[in-house]
C-alpha cells in the first residue's frame, strides 16, 4: 500500500512541480532508507515519516508495535558477529 501510494505522489508532485522535485524527493527517500542503525538498537524511521508526511498521524503500528517488547532481543555482540559473517 505504501508504495503505491508513495508512487502516486511523486506522479503527482511530477504533474505540478516538474521532473526536478520528484527526482529530488525520490533521492532523499534512498538516502533516508540507506541509514540503518546497528542490528540490536531498535529504529524509528523518524526521517522517513518526515518526508511522507506521517510524522503527526497516530496509526496502528505505533501503539502495537513496540520494539522494546519484541521477542528477538539478543546480546549485541553476538547480532553483529552474525551480521558481519563472524560466526
Amino acid at each position: 500500500f505504501q508504495l503505491n501510494q508513495d508512487k502516486t505522489n511523486f506522479d503527482t508532485l511530477r504533474n505540478i512541480q516538474g521532473l526536478h522535485a520528484s527526482l529530488k524527493l525520490q533521492m532523499e527517500f534512498r538516502a533516508v532508507k540507506q541509514v540503518k542503525r546497528l542490528p540490536f538498537l531498535p529504529s524509528s524511521n523518524m526521517a522517513l515519516d518526515t518526508l511522507r508526511g506521517n510524522d503527526d498521524c497516530i496509526g496502528f503500528e505505533d501503539i502495537l508495535n513496540d520494539p522494546s517488547q519484541s521477542e528477538v532481543m539478543g546480546e549485541p555482540h553476538m547480532m553483529m558477529e552474525y551480521k558481519l559473517g563472524l560466526l
